[in-house]
């Protein structure tokens, strides 16, 4: 509701930023109806993605993992991944291709909701596109981003065991985020 609130007022804010003196009725009216929609669309996106969302929230887990994380830069991860993709911020994951395939889309449930450094908050699907000679057995390497700071908001995951469903398969590379 807070969301449906704020965008509420940031499109009031914009509808009636240039106005000098008294706003008519007419454009009141139309200014909330089509705050209203906006509202009520974005709710509706977020419903949509909370079903696909809870069906693997639910039941048991297809692997119980450790968790790593890895960024580029300053000694980090440089290139490509081990399918030849760019790897994706907050999406990519280094496996171990004996117990997690690779090209299985993952739903890590401990993930869900964590906010993103453009505020956004992650949906909790990530993409086995990657492996490395540090993950052996029951761990996957998460990729954060550029730098060190991009680790930020998911530390308190580092070295926790995660929950992790398998939600399919995908073709080519991970899929960039949607703005």
């Amino acid at each position: 509701m807070l969301n449906s609130a704020a965008a509420l007022a940031m499109f009031w804010t914009m509808a009636f930023a240039q106005t000098e003196g008294p706003v008519a009725y007419e454009a009141v009216v139309a200014a909330e109806a089509v705050a209203k929609e906006m509202v009520q669309e974005a709710e509706g996106s977020i419903v949509a993605a909370d079903v696909e969302a809870s069906e693997h929230l639910e039941g048991e887990p297809d692997w119980r993992a450790s968790a790593r994380l890895y960024h580029a830069g300053g000694g980090g991860a440089t290139g490509n991944d081990s399918l030849g993709c760019r790897p994706i911020p907050m999406r990519t994951v280094a496996v171990d291709p004996r117990v997690i395939p690779r090209r299985t889309k993952l739903f890590i449930r401990e993930t869900v909701g964590l906010e993103l450094a453009d505020g956004s908050r992650h949906d909790g699907y990530w993409y086995a596109s990657d492996t490395g000679g540090a993950i052996k057995g029951a761990k996957v390497d998460l990729y954060t981003g550029h730098g060190r700071a991009s680790m930020r908001p998911i530390m308190r995951l580092n070295m926790k065991t995660l929950s992790i469903t398998d939600a399919g398969d995908f073709d080519g590379c991970p899929p960039a985020w949607e703005t």
